[in-house]
């Protein structure tokens, strides 16, 4: 069979480093091992029965049958506008100030398309969600990464910046909470990001994927709660986490119009939005009471609990996380990476981690784990590792 060359830039995009975890897994899965995978991010609760009905009900609506207007249904940029107001005080207009999107995934990387040139300059935070480099790439820019150090508690210094990278800054990236670390941000970080933003003309893409999920009473921060926010940038939600709605492929973005509009625009050209059914049933799960919502919060923080008092009482000396559902743990100090620990754990307990290193340079060190498993689950994984007497 004939074999077409891949174009040029295919075969710039960045390598998927997971993807060699994900043989190793599966080697070891065929061997017939019990693994125990932490190393995951996708949720494994379903999605909550009354979205399901939601969206079956509107499946038999053949009005939905059609294609969908190209800028999303209306009913939805309502809810998402109800929504912001009702969780964050924030006042969004459903017209200019809305984006619906497959899934946050496709908004972070469709952005520095949309608003950067070959050699134009984006911060990123390293360590980081993996696909922010593919936006990066896709877009011909140059990736300037701000390292995320626990002495700051993962928080980019903004000091630490030299003057020629601030000058040439188009855009940032930000995650909080954060994949993978698990820290917070403060309102007094956002405050200082806005300024910051102001100051260098820089457009700041707040991915709030977790924003649902935070921990010891402390709920967490919208970036548009920021006065000054919405002039300067915009932030990309999704319904993945907070709904257990990954395989749906629904998000949105909100914030300053020109970004709004210029995201509209792109995927005026590539889509014909999103089916009407799934946009009917993620406007109802913004509508309705937030019960599931708060379930699911208090299921990860009681599991987060049973991880993090498991791996201590092992000896592992691990800080918790305050938000996401992750948690950033330090190699010990017999490894010397990430992924000869990663690998250990893998090949000698049948627990699976992921490496730090696959976020960034500054994820080497650490590995992060998932709490998407049952506490039973996790107990079992902390047992495992304890028999390799490694603390």
């Amino acid at each position: 069979m004939k074999v077409f060359e891949q174009s040029h830039l295919l075969n710039t995009l960045p390598k998927q480093f997971f993807a060699s975890l994900v043989e190793k897994v599966t080697k070891i899965v065929d061997q017939g091992h019990d693994v125990i995978n932490l190393g995951q991010g996708n949720p494994d609760q379903p999605t909550p029965e009354h979205i399901v009905k939601a969206m079956q009900e509107a499946v038999a609506n053949p009005v939905y049958h059609k294609y969908s207007p190209f800028r999303g249904q209306a009913f939805l940029k309502e809810a998402v506008s109800t929504f912001y107001k009702r969780e964050y005080g924030v006042e969004i207009d459903p017209a200019k100030e809305v984006c619906i999107l497959f899934g946050g995934k496709a908004g972070l990387v469709e952005v520095p398309q949309c608003l950067l040139n070959p050699g134009d300059v984006v911060l990123v935070p390293d360590p980081g969600y993996p696909d922010y480099w593919s936006g990066v790439e896709l877009a011909r820019a140059k990736m300037e990464t701000m390292p995320l150090l626990s002495e700051n508690a993962f928080l980019p210094d903004y000091n630490k910046l030299s003057d020629e990278v601030k000058q040439q800054a188009k855009m940032m990236l930000l995650n909080y909470p954060n994949n993978p670390t698990g820290a917070t941000a403060t309102e007094e970080f956002f405050e200082e990001t806005v300024a910051f933003a102001q100051e260098n003309d820089i457009c700041i893409v707040h991915d709030f994927a977790y924003g649902a999920i935070g921990f010891d009473g402390k709920r967490p921060v919208s970036f548009l709660q920021t006065k000054g926010a919405k002039e300067n940038g915009i932030e990309i939600y999704t319904f993945s986490k907070s709904y257990n709605m990954a395989g749906w492929r629904i998000g949105f973005a909100v914030g300053n119009p020109s970004v709004i509009e210029a995201l509209n625009l792109l995927q005026d050209h590539m889509f014909v939005s999103v089916f009407s059914a799934v946009q009917e049933a993620a406007a109802h799960a913004l509508l309705s009471p937030q019960t599931c919502v708060d379930d699911l919060n208090d299921l990860y923080e009681s599991r987060r609990n049973v991880l993090i008092n498991a791996f201590r009482d092992i000896g592992w000396n691990v800080t918790a996380p305050s938000g996401s559902f992750f948690a950033w743990l330090p190699v010990p100090a017999q490894f010397s990476s990430s992924e000869e620990f990663s690998d250990y754990l893998l090949e000698k307990a049948h627990v699976v981690v992921a490496p730090g290193i696959g976020f960034g340079e500054y994820g080497e060190g650490y590995v992060r784990v998932g709490l998407l498993t049952s506490e039973e689950r996790l107990i079992e994984a902390a047992s495992r590792i304890k028999e390799l007497n490694l603390f």
